[in-house]
């Protein structure tokens, strides 16, 4: 849910104009906006959002343009500040405390390292109110500290379909320190990836701003040229792992933490991760018109049904004993299952 929250006020705020009425989205539009409908604007917004929802909200009065109500068929022009309120508060943040196992790999006093499944949502959002980490926590464990987005104990986040490490503050004080390593960007983080194609060079630096799509705001991009300051800054550099032909396992560390900097950088030079849907890499991008291929492929899409990424290495300074601590997960299943069909392949075909 990463996308959704990034798109949001960090702060979903009550309407203090309006005492009954609750922000659950901001958006202001850009200045090379050309005029679109409301509705269509909201629908490339908004994740897991129907057209008929928007324009339902839009009926009842709930989608505001500069303050005043308008119909899904108003046009959005530049810098318009499109919102959309309700009365009850966003449900992301009427937490349920939920009986969700985790994968605790360390735990303290001061801050829990979890190793997270493919599948699990970091936290409540649009469509995801319930199954989430944060739900499990607040099961778990009891006045965990609120980040700045009033979400307890996060630190930073990990995609839905990212599966791996990931570290949680138990204390105030284990949060402010953290949260500044991240913002400095000093931990160490280390991901897994397999992407489409082989790559060339056995290691390289992705240096490329991110941005939002202005044609898809469910996906990042790379800013290049007179555009790039409408991203941020982003390095992500990478090593080859493994070459299995059609595909390459590759070990990406971040020097940045961009919304979805590695699914972004790794298409950008033209490897999408193998199975990401969202940036393309479901499709057959590299291999053969063979039938037979088609169905190895689609068989490894089974096995491994989300986007091939593992945040594998977490390493920082514990916030109170100050020394370097470094963890570890081994690949899960899934992807290691997918992993040999391609092992397999290149042996037999390539």
């Amino acid at each position: 849910m990463t996308e959704i929250n990034d798109a949001m006020h960090d702060d979903e705020l009550y309407d203090e104009d309006n005492a009954s009425l609750y922000e659950h989205y901001r958006f202001e539009a850009d200045k090379g906006q050309s005029p679109l409908r409301v509705d269509k604007y909201l629908m490339n917004r908004i994740e897991n959002a129907t057209r008929n929802k928007i324009q339902k909200a839009a009926k009842d009065g709930n989608i505001l343009v500069n303050e005043e109500p308008v119909k899904s068929n108003y046009k959005v022009k530049p810098y318009d500040v499109i919102r959309i309120v309700f009365e009850h508060p966003p449900y992301e943040f009427l937490l349920t405390p939920e009986d969700i196992p985790l994968n605790i790999v360390y735990e303290d006093d001061q801050l829990i390292v979890i190793n997270k499944e493919a599948g699990m949502v970091v936290h409540p959002g649009h469509g995801n109110y319930s199954g989430t980490l944060i739900n499990a926590l607040a099961f778990h464990f009891e006045n965990l500290p609120m980040n700045s987005s009033e979400r307890p104990g996060l630190v930073h986040r990990l995609d839905k379909d990212t599966s791996g490490l990931l570290v949680v503050a138990k204390t105030e004080e284990a949060m402010a320190d953290l949260s500044q390593q991240f913002f400095e960007k000093t931990p160490k983080r280390e991901y897994v990836a397999l992407v489409w194609g082989d790559i060339e060079e056995d290691k390289g630096t992705i240096e490329g701003n991110i941005g939002r799509n202005p044609k898809n705001r469910l996906q990042n991009i790379v800013y290049e040229g007179e555009d790039a300051d409408l991203g941020k800054p982003a390095i992500t550099h990478y090593s080859v792992m493994e070459r299995l032909g059609y595909v390459t396992l590759v070990s990406c560390e971040l020097e940045t933490g961009r919304t979805h900097q590695i699914r972004v950088h790794l298409k950008h030079i033209g490897h999408t991760l193998f199975n990401d849907e969202r940036y393309g890499g479901d499709l057959i991008l590299k291999g053969t018109t063979f039938n037979k291929y088609r169905q190895f492929v689609d068989n490894c899409f089974s096995v491994l049904p989300r986007q091939a990424l593992h945040a594998k290495t977490l390493g920082f300074i514990h916030p109170s004993t100050k020394e370097y601590m470094e963890f570890t997960s081994e690949l899960p299943e899934d992807m290691e299952a997918c992993l040999e069909r391609w092992r397999n392949y290149a042996k037999h075909v390539m």
